[in-house]
Formats: C-alpha cells, sequence, structure tokens
C-alpha cells in the first residue's frame, strides 16, 4: 500500500538500506509446553529491520508481540529458526540493545535517583565517572528532564518516568531500540508528547527502533515500516510501508488522507477483515 507523500529527504533507513540488517528472523517458531502439549505463539516469522529504521509491530491480543520483541532482544530463544543481532544468531541480550517496558514503574529502581538509575548501566559496563555524568546529563536533556537527576522516580508523573526509562536505555548508546507498549500506561495527551520524544531522539541519536504497540494510529505515525502479525500463533500477514512525509506532526500527519488509509488496511490486517 502507498501513500501521497514521499519523505524528501533521506532517513536514516534509507541510508542504512544495503547494510547488514541490525536485526533479522529467519523461520523463528516459538512453543511454549502446556498441558494438553507444545503452544505456539510465533510461526515461522521472517523480517530483517535495518539501520536506522523505525519499525512498530502490530496484532492483536495474544498474537506473540511480546514473545517476538524478547526473541530479538535474545531474551527468549526460538524452538526453531534463528534471530540474528548484526548478523550474529542471538543466543543472550547483547550489550548493543535496550529495551523499554511498558511498566516504566517497575523498570526503574524507587531508592535511586533519576541520575543513578539512567547511570546505572554505565557503571555496569565500567564507563568512567566523568563520561557517565556527561552521557546522564546528555540523555536527560534529550528527553526533555534536565533537571529530574537529583529527584525520585516516585516524585515524578508516569509520563516523566517513562521518559527516564527511555534515557536510560539511550545512555550506554545501542544499536537496538526494542519497545515494548511503552506509552499504554499513561494519558492520552502524554501518549503523544512521548511519541513526538522517541521519534526526536531516534532522529538524534541515530538509533535503530522496533516498537510494539496495540494502538494502529501510533505504529502509522512512528513507523517507516509496520509488521503485521496475525493472532494467534503469529505468523507475518504483511509488511506495510509508510511514505508520510517526515518530520511528522499529531496535527498535519493524522490529517493527511493517506494516514486514513494506512489506519483502515492495518486495522483490517489486524481483525482479519478484507479492506479495499
Amino acid at each position: 500500500m502507498k501513500g501521497n507523500e514521499v519523505t524528501p529527504e533521506v532517513t536514516p533507513a534509507e541510508a542504512g538500506q544495503g547494510s547488514t540488517p541490525v536485526v533479522s528472523l529467519r523461520n523463528v517458531r516459538k512453543a511454549y509446553p502446556g498441558a494438553g502439549g507444545p503452544k505456539e505463539a510465533l510461526q515461522d516469522v521472517t523480517f530483517d529491520v535495518a539501520r536506522g529504521e523505525f519499525a512498530c509491530v502490530v496484532g492483536p491480543s495474544g498474537a506473540g508481540k511480546t514473545t517476538l520483541l524478547r526473541t530479538l532482544a535474545g531474551l527468549a530463544q526460538p524452538t526453531s529458526g534463528e534471530a540474528l543481532f548484526e548478523g550474529t544468531p542471538l543466543r543472550s541480550v547483547p550489550p548493543g540493545i535496550g529495551v523499554v517496558f511498558q511498566d516504566y514503574g517497575r523498570s526503574l529502581y524507587p531508592w535511586l535517583t533519576v541520575a543513578r538509575n539512567v547511570d546505572l548501566p554505565l557503571r555496569v559496563r565500567g564507563v568512567q565517572r566523568t563520561e557517565r555524568a556527561r552521557r546522564v546529563a546528555e540523555v536527560l536533556a534529550s528527553v526533555g528532564l534536565p533537571d529530574a537527576g537529583r529527584s525520585y522516580p516516585w516524585q515524578l508523573s508516569g509520563g516523566m518516568q517513562q521518559r527516564v526509562a527511555i534515557a536510560r536505555s539511550l545512555a550506554y548508546r545501542p544499536d537496538l531500540l526494542l519497545m515494548d507498549e511503552p506509552f499504554a500506561s499513561v494519558d492520552a495527551q502524554t501518549r503523544f508528547e512521548l511519541e513526538d520524544l522517541i521519534l526526536r531522539v531516534r532522529q538524534e541519536f541515530g538509533v535503530t527502533v522496533v516498537f510494539v504497540t496495540h494502538d494502529i494510529d501510533e505504529a502509522v505515525y512512528l513507523a517507516d515500516r509496520v509488521i503485521a502479525i496475525s493472532k494467534s500463533p503469529g505468523v507475518v500477514t504483511e509488511i506495510v510501508d509508510i511514505t508520510l512525509a517526515r518530520p511528522r506532526d499529531q496535527i498535519t500527519t493524522k490529517a493527511d488522507p493517506a494516514f486514513a488509509r494506512y489506519r483502515e488496511h492495518l486495522l483490517g490486517l489486524v481483525m482479519n477483515r478484507s479492506v479495499p
């Protein structure tokens, strides 16, 4: 499916085409043991994500989206098939992958300040103190929280806590940022602000993003491509190129007739209905 407008500038994803994909799935099947025998979550899933690309994954509840993301992160091993990160099989979570989950409240340590939360993965990696301080200041400023370093997570709103979680993932400069419904627990206005934030920091840091969401509008607004998967067991039903112009705007982009056509097409795929 094609839209009316094509981005006039070279996007990070376009710049990365032709190089080794940042992450790939090859004929991935994932099954979990069950009382009645193995239960398949994913079935024969194959796709690549190019360097600099923003890919969204959509599908109905129970389609295996979180399992897919865990497989891309190296947190879950395929029952068969292969997951590759920069051409190397994933056996565990490599240093070049950052993950942001929906439940920011559990991902942040309430007894540590915001700066210490963001600093933690850098300390684990042995980054020197002066460099850690510089990076913490840089990423907190990038997510709009330049003065929040001395606060504690419980003193911040939900949207601000999720900004901290994003900053922590960006601090060690991952090649790939995986996001599992990261904005699902905030109000609509905050969600729009966070969508624009992740587009801005993606451009600023040049990071590749795979973003799982139930929200079709969110997927169309954010993505270069949307990967639609079916109800369980999840299979890729279609990969849709989103050619809406960038930079995107919550009002102008969503008023574009092409945006509505993408939404209608993807909703039909998710609901397993034929859409002309």
